[in-house]
């Protein structure tokens, strides 16, 4: 690509439309079609257009030949990726229990026992490092479920850290799990609504986040009336973690009975519910966000990915990355745990007889990992396809490099054999935060500095208190 980053940054600023063109397009949107050879028309924030030759298409034509051209051939054009789901800010201790044996162990270490030794600095460290990650490897929305809100500082600190990295940020707040906090939330969550819901130009966007049941940390931070009452009262979603077994079906039968279980709803994990409460999930219209590397690494109840469970009560799920503490960054690695856990099972539950069953596909978790998660984080009208009219956040994926040459199949490379290594460029709202590469406008070495600081300064506290 041999536009550079200072001639697109003044197109921009000067509101020249900027054209896409010679790649692969993969929209991801139903009702247009993807192009093995086409056009991106992109004005300010928003996608124009989507063609295989706009500069012939007389609806387009004046704007495509006033444009900056960028060649994009030798690669692919896709939507950005949408994680439904992570912890950030626990960054800076990511992989410190690579081998972790169960929920128990993460919650004992991390929650309870790292947790409460965090300042805001490191909140706004870890937050900064997840989005800046999470950027470098495609992901343009990312909802951080934010749960160290120790004090308004420490949500306020994750909170910048979103608007800061200039990634599409969805800040879902709930109180801590264990230890000592102001106890300001939910009461708090008026103030956060107000000051940063919509900004950063809409980029930055607020929930509610909660646990399914009591078991856990207590009833505090459990879904519930109160916060169903609370949530509609602020017109925003609610995010809810740790959905897995008995006792977390029967609260969603239970809440399906209150009438506070409805599709602002995004349920977190869904392993091991029962057919009752999916069906009352189904007909609620709940989103779902599945953790496939989480539940099978981990183990969360039955330890497998509840895609089917999902697909057959009529949700297609968003995907997410949950813990780096013990888990891997990217939605690659979502997308391909995923389809080989599902096809695995699949194959293998019909393994010496004449039955088949179906078989998900690349496109399938391409989906989720797009349109459904903008969908589950209540952004699927702005972001999660190339579609004319949403905001142009995406990715051109080199596809001439030499794990992805040549390209035979444009959603199958995506998925199969991309990394964050072949992702060139990343727009959010059709602003630059990876280019040739790079992340744009960050110093790697600073940023790694804090980091390590605030790793060593979190550990230094942990061990004065042992």
């Amino acid at each position: 690509m041999d536009t550079t980053l200072a001639d697109f940054t003044a197109a921009r600023d000067r509101g020249r439309p900027i054209l896409l063109t010679g790649g692969a397009v993969v929209t991801m949107d139903p009702d247009i079609s993807d192009l093995d050879t086409g056009d991106v028309l992109l004005a300010g924030s928003k996608i124009v257009a989507i063609g295989p030759d706009l500069r012939a298409d007389p609806e387009h034509a004046a704007a495509a030949a006033s444009a900056l051209v960028v060649d994009t051939r030798g690669a692919i054009v896709s939507p950005g990726f949408v994680d439904t789901h992570r912890h950030a800010w626990e960054t800076q201790l990511r992989r410190s229990i690579p081998d972790v044996t169960d929920l128990g162990e993460y919650v004992m270490s991390t929650l309870a026992g790292i947790a409460p030794n965090y300042g805001p600095e490191d909140m706004y460290i870890g937050t900064r490092l997840a989005a800046l990650t999470a950027l470098d490897a495609g992901i343009t929305t990312m909802l951080d479920f934010s749960h160290n809100s120790r004090s308004t500082a420490h949500s306020d600190a994750a909170l910048n850290a979103l608007v800061d990295t200039g990634i599409r940020g969805v800040h879902a707040a709930m109180g801590p799990h264990f230890g000592e906090w102001d106890r300001q939330w939910p009461a708090d969550m008026n103030r956060l609504v107000s000051d940063f819901h919509g900004t950063a130009d809409g980029l930055v966007t607020v929930r509610l986040a909660a646990l399914s049941t009591d078991e856990i940390a207590g009833p505090a931070i459990a879904y519930g009336p109160d916060l169903a009452s609370l949530a509609r009262e602020l017109g925003v979603w609610t995010s809810i973690d740790a959905v897995f077994g008995v006792p977390s079906s029967e609260a969603i039968v239970r809440w399906a009975r209150m009438g506070i279980l409805d599709p602002t709803l995004t349920l977190i994990h869904a392993t091991g519910l029962t057919a009752e409460a999916w069906a009352a999930m189904g007909e609620a219209g709940v989103s779902v966000s599945l953790a496939p590397t989480s539940d099978a690494q981990i183990g969360l109840e039955t330890a497998v990915p509840a895609v089917d469970e999902a697909l057959a009560a009529g949700i297609r799920p968003g995907l997410s990355i949950d813990v780096e503490v013990a888990l891997a960054s990217d939605m690659f690695t979502q997308m391909r745990a995923l389809l080989v856990i599902q096809r695995m099972r699949a194959t293998n539950a019909v393994y010496g007889t004449e039955e088949t069953r179906s078989r998900i596909t690349t496109r399938d978790v391409l989906d989720f990992a797009t349109l459904q998660g903008a969908r589950a984080n209540a952004l699927g009208h702005v972001t999660g396809s190339l579609s004319p009219g949403k905001d142009a956040d995406l990715l051109i994926v080199r596809a001439d490099d030499v794990n992805n040459m040549p390209l035979n199949d444009a959603v199958g490379t995506l998925v199969l054999g991309s990394d964050a290594r072949n992702i060139d460029t990343v727009l959010v709202a059709g602003s630059p935060r990876k280019w040739a590469g790079a992340l744009v406008g960050e110093d790697i070495d600073a940023l790694r500095e804090d980091v390590i600081r605030s790793r060593d300064a979190i550990t230094g506290r942990v061990a004065a208190t042992l």
